[in-house]
C-alpha cells in the first residue's frame, strides 16, 4: 500500500469460503478512483474486471460504459473496507452523500450505489447505505484507513 501526495495505491486479496479475489486500486492526488482491477476465482471459474473512471466522470468496465455509475467519484468493492478509505478521507465536518461504482463479489458486476458518510469524531465515521438498509460505524487509523468495520473486517 502506498499513500502520498500523488494519491493512493493498494494491492491485496480477499479470501472467503467460496471465493478468492486479487485486486489493485489506484486513485489520483484528490483520492478519486482512477482504476480498480479485480480477479475473482470461485467454483464457476475465473473472472477479471478492469474498472476505469475517466476525468469526465464516466466509468468503463472491461471496455464497456457503465452509465448507472456516471458521476461517481469512487468505486466500492463489496466486502472490502479498503474502498471506504477514499470518501472517509475526503470527509469534512459535515455528512456527505456519494454515488459509488459498486462492485459485487464474486460475480464482479458494477452497479450504482448511493451512500452517506457522517463524521463522528477524528477516528470514527458512520457509513449509511442510502439505497439499502445498512449502517456501520467505521473506526479509522491516523491516515483514515479503516481499522475496524463491525461485522466485516478488522485490521491485524
Amino acid at each position: 500500500m502506498e499513500l502520498g501526495d500523488g494519491g493512493f495505491r493498494a494491492r491485496g486479496s480477499q479470501v472467503a469460503e467460496a471465493h478468492r479475489l486479487e485486486y489493485e486500486l489506484v486513485t489520483d492526488a484528490a483520492l478519486v478512483t482512477e482504476l480498480l482491477v479485480v480477479t475473482a476465482e470461485d467454483a464457476r471459474g475465473r473472472r477479471r474486471l478492469e474498472l476505469r473512471r475517466h476525468a469526465s466522470g464516466d466509468w468503463i468496465a472491461n471496455g464497456k460504459p457503465v452509465p448507472a455509475a456516471a458521476g461517481a467519484l469512487d468505486c466500492d468493492l463489496a466486502l472490502s473496507p479498503l474502498t471506504n478509505y477514499m470518501p472517509a478521507a475526503r470527509l469534512g465536518a459535515r455528512p456527505a452523500d456519494h454515488v459509488m461504482a459498486w462492485v459485487s463479489v464474486p460475480d464482479l458486476g458494477v452497479m450504482r450505489s448511493e451512500q452517506r458518510y457522517e463524521p463522528i469524531d477524528e477516528r470514527r465515521v458512520r457509513y449509511v447505505g442510502l439505497d439499502h438498509d445498512f449502517t456501520a460505524e467505521l473506526e479509522l487509523d491516523d491516515d483514515g484507513l479503516v481499522l475496524r468495520y463491525p461485522g466485516l473486517a478488522e485490521r491485524a
